[in-house]
């Protein structure tokens, strides 16, 4: 599989634990003493980490930082959306898209010199 694509799959991955560390305590935990969510966290989070790291220097061998950064964060807001609607039974409003259409405009800033 080419670097790229490695790297966008492990931060796919890397991004859902990240999510989940970040955020299923608030569906999960909320009845516990927040350093108990936190020590739960820091070990969700580990897996994180262990896809993250290898996802970065992946994808470094044939992207810049930013545009490493861009990509992240794209993946972020694809698996936050879903997540804090269907697990935090949160609504999904405009301000998603919008959010979304912002993305797109750092995605076509960051990568510009790739399409000319």
């Amino acid at each position: 599989m080419p670097p790229v694509l490695t790297a966008i799959a492990l931060l796919v991955c890397s991004n859902v634990f990240m999510t989940i560390a970040w955020y299923g305590h608030l569906g999960t935990m909320r009845t516990r003493a927040w350093y108990l969510a936190a020590l739960a966290s820091w070990g969700v989070a580990l897996f994180e980490y262990l896809l993250q790291v290898p996802a970065n220097r992946i994808g470094h061998e044939v992207l810049s930082v930013g545009e490493l950064k861009i990509i992240q964060e794209v993946i972020t807001l694809a698996v936050f959306v879903p997540f804090s609607i269907f697990w935090l039974k949160e609504k999904l409003t405009l301000d998603y898209l919008w959010a979304g259409l912002c993305l797109l405009g750092a995605v076509y800033f960051m990568f510009r010199g790739r399409l000319a």
